[in-house]
């Protein structure tokens, strides 16, 4: 009897740094490579190449890529170069000359065949090992959607339309496909991104394309409205504040589209956001957002604010705190101003003192983790509806009644006087995206696996996460 040995294929490692578009990125990259023979490896010992997805939206960011190249280069020697910072290829070939390919950010047909070069695919007509969906990089009960490339926007910080250009956004139908695809598969959350979510469809007139019989346009509303059709959670991300968000909060209140907003607004003191060439109409985003609120109670808001940026005074960051203080947000996020090569902000007069945008970032985060802290009081006693990330399988011991040690330990199990063994899990609500919100820890998870949705009765909470059981 002749029996077929199949080759060995070969293996590609994967270093992906930068926000979740660039994960995205990195899993269509990695996607196509699976498609065309190649097993993926853990570490560089076991990788004929390595691929390093970097990120170069910051000064900090780019000395992190390059760390990442050069660990790539002295562990394993053989390395192809992608993304954002792929711009700077003369950067990168000076520091790293043997450096085998360098490629640009959504330059997929070249990174595979880079790949190609480095370590030939063989042959083999029964290596076909990509399920429909693609191959994912996050956990497969949850997906990040693409939907467009590219900001029209020109804020004074920001070097991303230089990186990525200006925005292109995908069809509809081609979205939806993929979405449906992915919930096949066994999704159940899906994460909206790009870099101007809001603006989805500005560039091809919002024009519509046939979908189920009938037509879909490329607009958010539309394209949210359908997909909240699928049966996943739908989280919509980097949404600018244009009138027509308001259209979306009806989607929420019919359980569509999750009751949650990623929303950058940067700063509230209009001087600053002129400075920043961003929308200056602070007063009337907080009546909208009480609108918002009107309609759907259980709304979380998170956003992203710049603290330090040129020309900053004590007024404008008292004007931030009092804005903070009343817009009450569920999740906020802070970073100090990074002066960054391309960027018109870095060679404007009045830089603010490294020191000051310290002690303004920490005032920042000390008032949001208090407004967090209430917020999250007011849910004790609540039942929330919970996606489990993960399970602890193995039994830990509860911490004392204080709860500092289980907070060292990563909040694994809730509070509970007298239990003192269980098996915990970690989750999120409707008011979580992963890795930058917060969780839910359960205690007597036992039976629970990642990607249920289950019902939580709240008993705990501390500044950024709750504890609980399923009810």
């Amino acid at each position: 009897m002749n029996v077929t040995t199949l080759p060995k294929p070969p293996r590609v490692g994967l270093v992906s740094l930068g926000c979740p578009k660039a994960l995205v990125d990195s899993e269509r990259i990695m996607t196509k490579l699976r498609a065309d023979g190649y097993d993926m490896s853990p570490d560089y010992a076991g990788a004929d190449v390595v691929l390093v997805n970097t990120c170069g939206f910051l000064d900090s960011a780019k000395e992190e890529s390059l760390e990442a190249i050069g660990e790539a280069i002295a562990e394993n020697g053989r390395v192809v170069v992608t993304g954002c910072m792929g711009k700077e290829a003369d950067v990168i070939r000076n520091r790293f000359p043997d450096v085998l390919a360098i490629t640009g950010p959504q330059q997929y047909e070249e990174v595979v065949a880079a790949v190609h070069e480095a370590a030939p695919p063989v042959p083999s007509p029964f290596i076909d090992l990509v399920p429909e969906a693609g191959l994912k990089l996050t956990p497969r009960h949850y997906s990040y959607l693409k939907i467009s490339e590219g900001c029209n926007h020109r804020c004074a910080f920001c070097i991303i339309p230089s990186i990525r250009g200006d925005l292109v956004s995908r069809r509809p139908d081609a979205i939806l496909r993929e979405a449906e695809k992915l919930v096949a598969a066994g999704t159940r959350e899906l994460l909206v991104i790009s870099q101007d979510t809001s603006a989805y469809g500005v560039d091809i007139r919002h024009q519509p394309r046939p979908w189920k019989g009938g037509e879909v346009r490329a607009h958010m509303t539309d394209l949210a409205r359908e997909l909240g059709k699928l049966g996943a959670w739908v989280r919509l991300h980097y949404v600018y504040p244009y009138p027509h968000v308001d259209n979306v909060i009806p989607l929420m209140a019919e359980g569509l589209v999750l009751p949650y907003l990623d929303i950058p607004f940067q700063h509230a003191s209009p001087d600053v956001l002129r400075r920043m060439r961003r929308p200056a109409n602070d007063a009337k985003v907080l009546q909208r957002i009480r609108s918002w609120r009107e309609q759907v109670p259980d709304l979380a808001v998170r956003s992203s604010f710049v603290v330090g940026f040129p020309g900053e005074t004590e007024q404008d960051f008292a004007y931030l705190l009092g804005w903070l203080e009343e817009a009450r947000l569920d999740r906020v996020g802070a970073f100090k101003f990074e002066a960054v090569e391309g960027a018109p902000a870095t060679s404007m007069d009045d830089q603010v003192p490294e020191d000051v945008k310290q002690e303004r970032y920490e005032a920042v985060m000390a008032l949001s983790a208090r407004i967090s802290a209430e917020k999250l009081a007011a849910k004790v006693g609540s039942t929330l509806d919970v996606l489990i990330d993960r399970v602890d399988e193995s039994p830990s011991p509860l911490a004392g009644e204080d709860g500092a040690e289980r907070r060292e330990r990563g909040h694994i199990d809730a509070p509970h006087p007298g239990h003192h063994h269980s098996v915990g899990a970690t989750g999120r609500s409707k008011a979580d995206a992963p890795e930058i919100d917060g969780e839910v820890h359960l205690r007597d998870a036992g039976g629970l696996r990642p990607g249920d949705i289950v019902k939580v009765h709240i008993e705990d909470s501390d500044e950024h996460d709750l504890y609980g059981v399923a009810a």
